[in-house]
């Protein structure tokens, strides 16, 4: 994708439906909002973006890691201001913090949150003088991990953990912070914030990339910080007609995920703009070489929408806003001019009405800087 079309603004996005339905949800937490919350934070509204040609090779994938470590250290200083990345990133961790990296490995080895951008935010982390042990990288799943190796890439330490050693583990999850809400007649109702983040994290540093969801639209800061955090989530969209649209939002609302997450770093170095997020087809990846940062995951989100959908576009794909019941169909081999569900990318504009950030495009800011 070129810069033309990743900075592409679509024109106002359709609202869901006036009959969409918004479930009964009941949120149980002991923690209390931070008088300075992390989202939408300090620099609300605002993104930057920074493109590198020479960051990926799009033949091998290989990934160049002072390019990426370029990007870091231009986005931070263009976020905030400062000349010296080591003093953008002291603006939101100090070495008394204990970092959550959270990254996304739901498309992995095909698509996740790239190790040279993981092992370039602990090299930043460390500078500012948090231990390697007092950082930790984590994911909801044990074996998607495994998969990334980022122990390869980071200084002996760091803390590499998933929720869930074994699928359906509920040992990583805390039993008392929880969203509880019925769907569709599920026997389980509960989805519980992730143990660590419940009992050891101060501050999380939010890595998704830059992909398509079948049943979301999109999957960005949102989703991972989202679904990423709590169990059983996949049963919000078990039929065509999803709950992604306000469980998203309501998921990333939750103390203290909104007080702690006082970064978002979007890694779209590789991208995905049909039969998202785990990217099993070449088909329909891309290389946007671009990284987005921000401490407002709905504007970082919104600008997410118009990449996959001018993307989407040029292929000649249905827009991710396409409603129409005969889009969804159960198909073997993914076509681009079908889908599994009826997507629901106003998840993100649901994200802002609770107070996660600033939807309207004409009142985000964004900084495009080209390495």
């Amino acid at each position: 994708m070129n810069r033309r079309a990743f900075l592409y603004i679509a024109g106002a996005a359709p609202l869901a439906p006036a009959t969409q339905e918004i479930p009964k949800y009941r949120i149980v937490s002991k923690f209390k909002p931070s008088a300075n919350p992390g989202m939408p934070g300090r620099y609300r509204g605002q993104v930057v973006n920074v493109h590198a040609e020479d960051s990926i090779d799009v033949s091998s994938g290989k990934v160049n890691a002072e390019v990426v470590r370029a990007m870091l250290a231009r986005g931070m200083q263009a976020l905030t201001g400062d000349k010296d990345d080591r003093d953008a990133w002291a603006r939101f961790i100090t070495s008394k913090d204990v970092v959550g990296i959270k990254v996304n490995c739901s498309g992995a080895p095909n698509i996740m949150s790239s190790p040279e951008v993981v092992a370039g935010i602990v090299e930043r982390l460390m500078a500012v003088g948090v231990p390697a042990r007092q950082i930790y990288i984590y994911e909801r799943f044990q074996g998607q991990m495994r998969s990334v190796g980022y122990e390869k890439y980071v200084p002996e330490g760091v803390q590499i953990t998933a929720a869930e050693q074994a699928r359906g583990s509920i040992l990583g999850y805390d039993p008392n912070t929880y969203v509880d809400v019925d769907f569709f007649g599920e026997d389980d109702t509960r989805s519980n914030l992730v143990r660590l983040v419940a009992e050891k994290l101060t501050k999380i540093v939010n890595v998704p990339n830059l992909k398509e969801h079948q049943a979301s639209g999109v999957t960005g800061c949102l989703k991972n910080i989202a679904y990423g955090d709590f169990s059983n989530v996949a049963r919000s969209h078990r039929s065509e007609k999803t709950n992604t649209y306000s469980f998203i939002g309501t998921l990333a609302s939750v103390e203290p995920l909104p007080s702690i997450t006082v970064l978002n770093i979007m890694d779209g170095l590789r991208a995905v703009w049909h039969a998202g997020p785990f990217s099993m087809d070449p088909r329909f990846r891309f290389f946007p070489k671009r990284m987005m940062f921000g401490t407002d995951p709905v504007a970082m989100d919104r600008l997410l929408i118009d990449a996959i959908e001018e993307k989407r576009k040029a292929e000649g794909a249905p827009s991710i806003w396409d409603r129409s019941p005969e889009r969804v169909k159960n198909v073997r081999r993914p076509d681009k001019s079908v889908n599994a569900f009826i997507r629901e990318p106003g998840h993100v504009e649901y994200a802002s009405k609770l107070g996660l950030g600033v939807y309207d495009m004409g009142k985000i800011r964004r900084k495009d800087i080209e390495l």
